[in-house]
């Protein structure tokens, strides 16, 4: 069993500050930056390990009461017992711990989400874009490694490369032993001797960098387009992660989406909607022709196939249908008031009676007629 206490140089009643003083006093001194010389190295190991045991209260008071953590044969029953060992017996290897041993410095970046704004004619045909995003990207300097460029990392003095600390704890058991990751290393189980100037060792830097995404055909507000790989950077130069872009359209000022229908409202004079008409309508497909039939009533609709969205999934595209508003005349002239009174002598209809019409119909039932199911 080591003699700790010897070690350090203080006495078995020794405080906590006379610990940390005798520790700071040898440090100086056998740091292996400040005295390279193998005898140093292994002395400073031994202060070290004799500082994480008697810094530590319960550590302290499990080998007062004789067990050492760094003793061997200190995972027996009679001084301690790993914890980790007795899980991997009962439930296999790896049940008592994630991880064993140091742990890589690499690790995968994170997913990022951006988000971009697109127009309608966007949604419907598909485009390219531009995307400038912040991310984490690797550090030139070190390429990811962490050190400065000409150095190397040396073995954790504290625990010896292995990236864990053994703990002692009491229990109805009895003496148990738990790991934990050292906390000079960080788990690494390696120091780095200089970090990298530039990324501070961490393997990379943030950067504003642009991207272009092909945006697909169909998409609509809310829609996540994966890109695998672009996300950050991951600490130490691991994999990146992806990035994902959240669609937002626009609204339109003229068209409304329904799925993948498009919905518009042409005006019509009151005349052009009792004689008929054909009228050059404005879609994301160039001019179109719009019949325009006799006696088209408020709230009329007419699909003009294939003028909508483009299916996301599988071929084809959605319809645009345009919906009718019969625009009645507020002023009329003593000679537009005579025809139309004439007009109205000759259909019978001076003094027409009003009537409720079936709920279906009228222009809000034909509204709701024209929009259920798109």
């Amino acid at each position: 069993m080591n003699d700790y206490y010897q070690d350090l140089g203080v006495s078995r009643d020794a405080t906590a500050e006379d610990i940390k003083r005798a520790y700071r006093k040898k440090a100086r001194t056998l740091h292996p930056d400040v005295n390279p010389s193998p005898e140093a190295e292994e002395q400073f190991k031994k202060v070290s390990q004799a500082y994480d045991v008697l810094s530590d209260p319960e550590k302290r008071r499990s080998y007062d009461m004789g067990a050492d953590p760094y003793a061997a044969g200190a995972a027996g029953f009679g001084q301690g017992f790993s914890f980790s060992d007795i899980m991997d017996a009962f439930f296999g290897a790896g049940a008592g711990t994630a991880q064993r041993g140091p742990r890589s410095r690499q690790r995968r970046g994170q997913d990022a989400l951006i988000r971009l704004d697109i127009d309608m004619a966007d949604a419907v045909f598909g485009a390219e874009k531009e995307l400038t995003v912040e991310t984490a990207v690797v550090c030139s300097t070190c390429h990811g490694d962490g050190a400065q460029p000409g150095t190397s990392r040396r073995t954790c003095d504290v625990c010896g490369g292995r990236g864990e600390i053994q703990q002692v704890q009491r229990s109805f058991l009895g003496q148990v032993m738990t790991s934990r990751p050292c906390m000079t290393c960080q788990g690494y189980g390696e120091v780095l001797v200089s970090p990298c100037f530039e990324c501070s060792g961490d393997g990379r830097v943030r950067t504003r960098r642009t991207l272009t995404i092909k945006v697909p055909a169909g998409v609509d507000t809310g829609t996540r387009i994966q890109l695998t790989g672009e996300g950050e950077v991951g600490q130490g130069g691991g994999p990146a992660g992806d990035l994902y872009v959240e669609v937002s359209v626009r609204p339109h000022a003229t068209f409304q989406r329904r799925g993948d229908d498009l919905h518009a409202t042409v005006e019509l004079p009151m005349t052009a909607a009792a004689l008929g008409t054909t009228l050059k309508l404005d879609t994301f497909d160039g001019s179109q022709e719009l019949e325009v039939k006799p006696g088209t009533q408020a709230g009329d609709a007419v699909t003009l196939r294939g003028l909508g969205v483009t299916h996301l999934r599988g071929g084809g595209r959605g319809d645009l249908i345009v919906h009718a508003n019969v625009m009645t005349p507020t002023r009329l002239d003593e000679q537009q008031e005579e025809l139309l009174r004439q007009l109205a002598g000759l259909r019978g209809e001076e003094r027409p009676e009003g009537r409720l019409a079936p709920a279906n119909q009228g222009l809000f039932g034909k509204l709701r007629e024209a929009f259920k199911g798109r």
